[in-house]
């Protein structure tokens, strides 16, 4: 006679709430291994597609009572293996709660089920002359941005999800659905539990509800891009303009291995040199005159040159190849993946740290490209790996972990905007020290089964 197992209860129990929006296909299973960083895929046992608030407190009571990882899933987006199920279980899709549940244009909020995509709120809000300024590239899932403390280009401006989310809904690990925060600006009554779970990955509950800050289109917006001779010229132009106070929406830096690769994947013909690109927001007169404060401190660095413009057509030309990148080094060497670096260091450094970072890859045998939201010290690095070459890997590990080394020892951190996951736990204690003993008793007490997304930040931290 067969015993049934935990986990085999909490699938018979939860096929009975959601009939075939429980999937145990391989297929399924397979798609919810992995998301796309390097790390090694682990199939869950099931994966549920819940709709309401109601259906995910079942869930997480049922594998509660039994003992049963939950792992939630966004739409798949992250880079350090934050939703790979490593102790299988069941996996939870927010894919259908999709919902767009309130939008409040003179409070400047919306309120969204998790399943949302930037792209999708964004399509909707139109109409209201507001936007969402949170974009880390991906068409991610909101309350996947959420749980990563999420970023990206326009992060200088108007801030990461952190500064963006007002308030949640949670189903926390026992099954209990609780609210935090409100649509007010600003409190101070309690602890801070909305800014716990915004980057919690996870760890301590689900999202079911995001009130989230809205800003408005702005009525003009103007690009420049600007090649330097070398990447410490670009980058000293880039602390000038902050430090000189220019309100940029975006500053990315590319290096040219970057720049070669943009042209050729999407058909652009920029110089290619270590390269800034800028977006100015405001009125006319006022991202002209912003562009031509960028454009004298460029010239001061010693730029090729300064090309600046408001044409529609050319800046989404500009910003897609930017946002293409990740296929367009993809593409150099086809077949091969990329080996991620992504670190944040305060402003003063951040010049030698990506000298430092360009002369570890010219050192190795590796090709590899430097890019970054460089306004907020935030730079990634791509290492170019044959993924079955074990050579190939330890380079590529060594290399971004001297890169998290640097910027641990100039007072940066291990991640800018791709969270922690699995890739940098090893990292935790040397930035955090004693602080991660509170984060590890925050995680027993509120999830002292485990259960939620287990084998992450708060229970299996590197000494």
């Amino acid at each position: 006679m067969d015993i049934a197992t935990p986990v085999s209860k909490v699938i018979t129990e939860l096929k009975s709430l959601l009939g075939d929006r429980l999937a145990t296909s391989n297929s399924v299973r397979e798609h919810h291994s992995h998301d796309t960083s390097r790390l090694a895929p682990h199939l869950p046992d099931a994966v549920a597609f819940p709709r309401t608030e109601e259906e995910v407190a079942a869930i997480v009571s049922a594998c509660a009572a039994h003992g049963v990882p939950v792992v939630p899933f966004g739409a798949g987006s992250s880079m350090e293996g934050h939703t790979i199920p490593i102790r299988g279980g069941i996996t939870l899709d927010t894919r259908e709660m999709n919902r767009i549940v309130e939008i409040r244009p003179e409070d400047l909020l919306a309120v969204v089920q998790p399943g949302v995509t930037r792209k999708q709120l964004n399509v909707e809000l139109r109409e209201t002359g507001l936007m969402f300024s949170v974009d880390p590239g991906a068409d991610a899932s909101i309350g996947g941005m959420a749980s990563t403390r999420g970023s990206g280009t326009t992060s200088v401006r108007y801030g990461t999800m952190r500064e963006n989310v007002l308030a949640l809904r949670v189903v926390t690990p026992d099954g209990t659905a609780i609210q935090t925060g409100s649509r007010a600006r600003k409190s101070s009554t309690g602890y801070d539990l909305t800014h716990l779970f915004v980057g919690s990955e996870g760890t301590l509950g689900v999202i079911t509800e995001l009130t989230v800050r809205l800003h408005p289109i702005p009525e003009a917006v103007s690009v420049a891009f600007c090649p330097f001779p070398t990447v410490a010229q670009a980058v000293e132009a880039v602390i000038a303009c902050v430090q000189y106070g220019i309100p940029v929406a975006r500053v990315e830096f590319l290096d040219e291995v970057a720049i070669a690769s943009v042209n050729n994947y999407s058909k652009l013909d920029m110089p290619v040199a270590p390269t800034l690109l800028f977006e100015f927001h405001g009125t006319s007169a006022w991202v002209e005159e912003q562009a031509k404060l960028a454009e004298d401190i460029c010239t001061a660095h010693d730029a090729i040159s300064y090309r600046w413009t408001a044409d529609t057509d050319e800046r989404n030309k500009l910003w897609q190849a930017r946002h293409d990148l990740f296929w367009a080094t993809k593409a150099i060497i086809p077949g091969y993946d990329l080996y991620t670096g992504d670190i944040c260091v305060p402003i003063s450094r951040l010049a030698e740290s990506i000298t430092a970072a360009r002369a570890d890859i010219d050192a190795s045998s590796l090709k590899g490209q430097i890019i970054g939201h460089v306004g907020d010290g935030n730079f990634h690095t791509a290492y170019l790996i044959d993924p079955n070459n074990p050579v190939h890997l330890k380079e590529a590990e060594e290399m971004a972990d001297r890169l998290v080394e640097r910027a641990l020892k100039v007072g940066g951190t291990a991640s800018g905007e791709h969270g922690i996951g699995m890739a940098k736990l090893k990292f935790m204690r040397k930035e955090h020290g004693k602080a991660v003993d509170v984060m590890e008793k925050i995680k027993a007490a509120l999830d002292p089964k485990g259960i939620m997304n287990p084998g992450k930040m708060g229970s299996e931290w590197s000494a």
